[in-house]
């Protein structure tokens, strides 16, 4: 991979993370335009390298959210931060679950078919267009709802379905403030992140030894840069109702992807 393709799949994984418009399935459609024809070994490297790096940034712009959590744990009370971290861990069953029973299944659908990315994008589109239209409250995410909001994150696995537009359409759709289901959204995924990367490390399937790590670097900055403006950003718009943009642009792209595939 060239040092040029990494900056660029960097920047399309730090911007989609976070806008509802589905990294993974950018990443495909990126590196079917790129003609990416890395090992799978280098692949999955460069992809949990990026991942890793959105998770990051995620913690720089939720820095104040993320003390408050560890502080209120290490008081080994009952308070409001044991229970957000406690719907975090509910939150998280669900894709555990699907990750660990359909690991081989899932794999074989990342790389096959871009019209299968399109229609997902499609399926986005929808969950995007619904939420607009849902009531801003003050509702905060129950432990119910953190269920629920994980099955949406746990489908979101599919390449094309964008995670957090799943999880945060989910939870607008189930009545809980829109600021709070932004925020919900985008700490819920760290965990699973890490515990992802420390998955592959274990079982040793991540090799640096075919990977120039310079490029890989790149990459990894790319990513880290573009997550921090994005997730900045969707914090923003979350409020304001402004996911149907995000969802005209997914069916674009979709129809783009499924056109691009037949013909």
């Amino acid at each position: 991979m060239e040092a040029w393709e990494s900056v660029v799949l960097g920047l399309v994984q730090g911007f989609t993370e976070f806008l509802p418009v589905s990294s993974s399935g950018h990443l495909e459609l990126g590196k079917a335009i790129l003609g990416d024809n890395s090992v799978p070994e280098e692949r999955l490297l460069f992809t949990v390298v990026l991942h890793f790096a959105t998770a990051l940034s995620t913690l720089v712009v939720f820095r104040k959210d993320a003390w408050q959590i560890v502080s209120g744990l290490l008081k080994f009370k009952w308070n409001e931060e044991t229970r957000f971290s406690s719907k975090i861990i509910i939150s998280m069953i669900p894709a555990v679950i699907v990750g660990i029973l359909f690991e081989e299944q899932l794999e074989s659908l990342f790389g096959r078919s871009i019209a299968f990315v399109g229609g997902m994008l499609m399926v986005t589109a929808l969950l995007l267009w619904l939420a607009d239209r849902a009531g801003n409250t003050g509702k905060q995410v129950s432990f119910k709802n953190a269920f629920i909001i994980g099955i949406a994150q746990a489908i979101a696995i599919l390449p094309g379905i964008s995670r957090s537009g799943a999880t945060i359409s989910t939870s607008a759709l189930l009545g809980n403030d829109k600021s709070k289901a932004a925020r919900f959204s985008f700490l819920m995924v760290v965990p699973l992140i890490f515990g992802k990367i420390a998955k592959d490390i274990a079982s040793g399937d991540l090799s640096t030894e075919t990977v120039n790590l310079s490029t890989l670097g790149l990459g990894f900055i790319a990513a880290f840069i573009s997550g921090l403006f994005a997730c900045t950003w969707m914090i923003t718009l979350v409020p304001k109702s402004k996911l149907s943009w995000f969802a005209l642009y997914c069916v674009v792209i979709g129809l783009i992807a499924i056109i691009v595939s037949f013909v």
